[in-house]
């Protein structure tokens, strides 16, 4: 299969060219809707303190997946943050060049498609809920959120009493909302960087990976090979939240849980099904999204 054959072979539907379907499907909406997204989740990892980075998740896996790719051809090792974001950029620079559709954009749809994928996101709400009732199943990263039992607490003076001393018990109440707050903070951001890379991975790279490998060397039917690809990459998807892929360890943080299992799969199925109509920036921007209200939804109504 051709480069330029990869947006055919992995769509299910093709739109009116020029409607808005159309036109926020083409790889350079993709590229001008995600990069605020990438720009945000970058700038945070580097400004989160140390102490943060170490206790928590917040570097997605798939980022590092790709650090290491880099840093195993010998790429300098300041190259490698930068690397991933600019893989994403690459991939869909290519694509937009290879596919013969469109370059002009219309800022005014950037609005409608976080809209869009705020409302795609609302359903794996429902399923996590449905599937595990005891709370939402959190950000694909489960940082360390699902840690912290006591509510966000913000103290607020009910008067102006600049000599007043704050008591250790005071004290230890701010210290703990601070950390709340910035563990919240790093939850969000750690959701917003799955989003993006593992739809580029698991969707993006892996269904266009398992499309040639099914349809064009194996010559399965487009059907089947959609099938196929699309099980395979929900379960790898799943899988590697309690796999470590790279060092083949299991991951502590994330011991096997049927639920948990069941649902990422289903998550994974649906995601696809997004990819294969809207392509790679809603995918990408509807995984974000949920992850965001998830963990959000957790620390206000569940304390976790």
């Amino acid at each position: 299969m051709a480069v330029k054959h990869l947006e055919d072979a992995t769509r299910l539907l093709n739109f009116a060219e020029g409607s808005y379907f159309e036109r926020t499907s083409r790889p350079v909406y993709s590229l001008i809707f995600l990069l605020p997204f990438i720009t945000f989740y970058e700038l945070a990892v580097v400004l989160l303190n140390s102490t943060l980075l170490r206790q928590s998740n917040v570097l997605v896996d798939t980022f590092v997946w790709l650090q290491k790719l880099l840093e195993f051809i010998h790429i300098d090792g300041k190259m490698t943050w930068l690397a991933p974001p600019l893989v994403v950029v690459v991939f869909l620079v290519a694509l937009q060049l290879t596919c013969g559709r469109k370059w002009s954009v219309r800022l005014g749809d950037i609005i409608p498609m976080n809209i869009e994928c705020i409302l795609l996101a609302v359903p794996l709400i429902f399923l996590s809920l449905l599937i595990n009732s005891s709370a939402f199943i959190p950000n694909p990263k489960s940082t360390n959120a699902e840690q912290i039992h006591c509510p966000i607490v913000r103290c607020v003076n009910q008067y102006d009493d600049t000599d007043r001393k704050e008591t250790p018990a005071e004290d230890a109440l701010e210290e703990s909302a601070n950390e709340v707050s910035n563990l919240l903070f790093t939850d969000v951001v750690t959701g917003i960087g799955a989003g993006i890379y593992e739809e580029l991975v698991f969707r993006l790279i892996l269904i266009s990976c398992f499309m040639i490998i099914f349809q064009d060397l194996l010559r399965f039917g487009k059907l089947e090979s959609v099938i196929i690809s699309v099980v395979l990459s929900a379960l790898l998807f799943s899988l590697h939240h309690h796999i470590d892929f790279v060092s083949g360890q299991v991951n502590s943080a994330q011991p096997f849980q049927l639920p948990q299992f069941i649902f990422r799969t289903l998550a994974g199925v649906y995601f696809a099904g997004i990819f294969a109509v809207r392509r790679f920036g809603i995918t990408a921007g509807a995984h974000a999204y949920y992850n965001i209200i998830a963990v959000i939804t957790n620390a206000a109504f569940f304390g976790a």
